[in-house]
């Protein structure tokens, strides 16, 4: 366990300590879910990602799109 770490626990159980002890039950709940996941969750997020936009033009003519939707306001800035 590194420095930070350990500060970020010290930090956290003090905090936890105002707690009631059904809100602390919650926490303990969801911690242990999140371990339980571990990097699984990270992981499928991160696969999941690919592909998120579908469509059937080419990228060069998609990229055309977007340039041509882009709009711009020339002001006249008076110094």
């Amino acid at each position: 366990m590194t420095h930070a770490e350990r500060y970020i626990i010290e930090t956290y159980s003090e905090l936890f300590e105002s707690l009631s002890s059904v809100s602390k039950l919650e926490l303990l709940e969801r911690l242990a879910k999140s371990i339980r996941q571990g990097g699984k969750s990270q992981e499928k997020d991160f696969f999941s990602s690919f592909g998120g936009f579908v469509s059937e033009k080419p990228a060069e003519e998609i990229i055309k799109d977007i340039r041509e939707s882009r709009k711009f306001k020339s002001k006249n800035l008076k110094i």
